[in-house]
């Protein structure tokens, strides 16, 4: 079979135009090929469809994908809205939780503060100076303030109370203790205010004669009187001032003439020796180390004698044949020796004034012999007149020794290491000069076991002969005593 070309695809009759659509070039019925057209149009048409189709797929495929992505983040908006407001639920419980956990911790605070003020006692009780509340005058104002007990004291103050307990607590009787508040009273009374009612004068002279006699520590004072420890502290300090202004003037005094005549006839009926106005003595009061200037205050033979620093003022006085002080110098460095503490004296002042004539003070080898200053021989290998005339200025000695003794037994504050400062101590030490005249004035007898002895070293002065007139007068009272005595027993 032989294959020859097709008529149809001649080139002849077939063209392709440039609109895509076949038509016949050659001759005969055009006609023939129209089936060819259609068939390329239906293909054209199919595709069409097809891509159409597509296309639509593609639209529909994407806007599934836009639904979705569009249902995702809804969902997602919605589940982090749930999560955060689960949060933010359990974080309030958890806030509410911490908050009443601590109104539970304060309402547990407030308690134990309500129990411990109601163990300490606070109570509204009409105020003092130191303690309580006040309404007074219609103000309505309140302190609150720890109540203290004042049984101790307002048991010694009643008038049934037993006056030789009085006296035990008190080193005087009632009667002594009522001329001294009496004498005060103008000096240390204050008044009402709206807030609190004044400490009693009573109570504030007693708050100072008890810290004196005792020598207890502020803390004990304050509990004997129901006051605070810092107005105990400013009470001491007032009521001695007051006696230092007040009562020193008038029971620490050189003698007048009158009562020096009597001392000097006292004196000399004892011991045989005229002129003699008063004795001489110097004491220490141990102290605690100031912080500065401390070496001034250093006790050096008590230092040597007890192998461990010793810090105290001084307190020099001259006593009459009673013991009461006629004259005192408080205050001066432990460090300074007798001699210097006497010239700086208000007694060394008036008789270096000429102010001091025809008596004599008698002090022990510590003080040097001077015109008004009569003292033992401190040479060795003394004669017979002069050892019988030591003896006797020992008796004189002894008389200012004991009456020292007694002061410091019955205020034992003198005994004792001072816890206040230096500049308060002199006030103090006045007072008790003060006290102790106006005891020994009224008699007032100690118990015997306040009674002690004391003893404090001397220094012999390098220069102990200031005055060859005294020297002279000395030997001619030595030679009168010697000769007086021989002529009492027969032997002149």
């Amino acid at each position: 079979m032989e294959i020859g070309s097709s008529p149809f695809f001649s080139a002849e009759v077939l063209a392709y135009n440039n609109t895509g659509i076949i038509t016949g070039t050659g001759g005969g019925d055009g006609s023939k090929f129209y089936w060819f057209q259609d068939m390329e149009d239906g293909k054209k048409r199919s595709r069409n469809n097809e891509f159409m189709d597509l296309h639509s797929s593609i639209s529909l495929f994407d806007d599934e994908m836009k639904d979705e992505q569009l249902q995702w983040f809804t969902d997602s908006d919605q589940g982090r809205g749930a999560v955060f407001e689960s949060n933010y639920s359990e974080m309030n419980d958890y806030f509410d939780q911490i908050q009443s956990h601590y109104t539970e911790i304060d309402e547990f605070d407030d308690s134990r503060k309500k129990r411990a003020r109601k163990s300490s006692s606070p109570v509204s009780v009409p105020a003092t100076e130191d303690s309580g509340p006040s309404q007074s005058g219609g103000t309505g104002r309140r302190l609150w303030v720890k109540d203290r007990s004042k049984d101790w004291w307002e048991k010694c103050n009643h008038p049934d109370f037993p006056d030789e307990e009085f006296k035990r607590a008190f080193r005087m009787s009632k009667s002594t203790f009522d001329m001294i508040c009496k004498e005060l009273e103008s000096t240390v009374m204050k008044k009402n205010t709206t807030l609190r009612d004044a400490i009693p004068v009573r109570q504030r002279v007693a708050v100072c004669i008890w810290r004196l006699a005792t020598g207890e520590p502020l803390r004990m004072v304050s509990k004997r009187f129901g006051l605070g420890i810092s107005t105990c502290h400013k009470l001491v300090l007032e009521v001695c001032a007051a006696i230092k202004t007040v009562l020193m003037p008038k029971y620490v005094q050189w003698p007048d003439e009158n009562k020096l005549n009597k001392t000097k006839s006292e004196f000399e009926s004892v011991t045989g020796i005229p002129n003699v106005a008063g004795a001489i003595y110097t004491t220490h009061v141990p102290i605690i180390a100031p912080k500065s200037n401390a070496a001034a205050y250093l006790n050096k033979k008590q230092t040597e004698k007890t192998q461990k620093q010793s810090y105290s003022i001084t307190l020099q006085g001259i006593v009459d044949p009673t013991g009461v002080f006629t004259d005192v110098s408080i205050g001066w460095p432990g460090s300074m020796s007798d001699e210097q503490i006497f010239e700086k004296s208000a007694f060394h002042q008036s008789a270096v004034k000429d102010q001091v004539k025809g008596v004599w003070v008698v002090g022990s080898k510590g003080y040097p012999l001077m015109d008004w200053v009569l003292v033992p021989y401190a040479h060795q290998n003394l004669t017979w007149t002069q050892h019988a005339f030591n003896e006797k200025i020992k008796e004189i000695e002894k008389m200012g020794k004991e009456a020292f003794a007694r002061l410091k037994g019955r205020w034992s504050c003198l005994q004792k290491r001072a816890d206040v400062k230096l500049q308060e101590l002199p006030a103090m030490l006045g007072a008790c000069c003060v006290l102790h005249n106006i005891c020994e004035l009224r008699n007032e007898e100690m118990e015997p076991e306040l009674k002690i002895e004391i003893s404090d070293d001397e220094v012999v002065p390098e220069n102990n002969l200031r005055s060859m007139a005294a020297v002279q007068a000395r030997d001619y009272i030595a030679h009168n005593l010697l000769h007086h005595g021989l002529a009492g027993t027969g032997f002149l």
